[in-house]
């Protein structure tokens, strides 16, 4: 089993869509092993992309998830991020295939609704980003 993190944004969470987002996650064979509500801070939501930090949509992106409400969770299941990443589809909805996350829910390339891992080391570095490795629930 691998793991990886998912975050429902501030637009999808806003519009009403975390329901059906998390019903699509469940439906596609993903454990949900942590999950929380919460508002990052400015400072939270720029310690989270500091990867991004020299690119130029860096202050919009933090700006954008510091806005409202959003919710990380932990998933797992084989191959949890490729996985995740075909369910959620391309960053731009516009170029996102028919039937993803991104190409029902998200409104534009910035506010496109859902976050996934990029790789399994960085799912949990995400991860731990949210939830300290204690509060993950194990598989029974």
């Amino acid at each position: 089993m691998e793991r990886t993190l998912a975050i429902i944004k501030p637009d999808a969470v806003q519009n009403g869509h975390s329901g059906k987002i998390l019903d699509r996650i469940l439906s596609e064979g993903f454990a949900v092993r942590a999950m929380k509500l919460v508002t990052l801070s400015k400072t939270e939501a720029e310690g989270f992309y500091a990867v991004h930090r020299e690119r130029p949509f860096f202050g919009e992106l933090t700006t954008f998830m510091s806005s409202g409400p959003c919710i990380p969770l932990v998933l797992e299941r084989a191959d949890a991020v490729a996985k995740w990443r075909e369910v959620i589809g391309a960053t731009n909805p516009a170029d996102a295939a028919e039937g993803t996350i991104r190409k029902q829910f998200a409104t534009s390339m910035g506010e496109n609704a859902v976050h996934g891992s990029d790789s399994t080391e960085n799912g949990k570095l995400e991860s731990n980003y949210f939830f300290p490795e204690h509060v993950i629930v194990a598989n029974s």
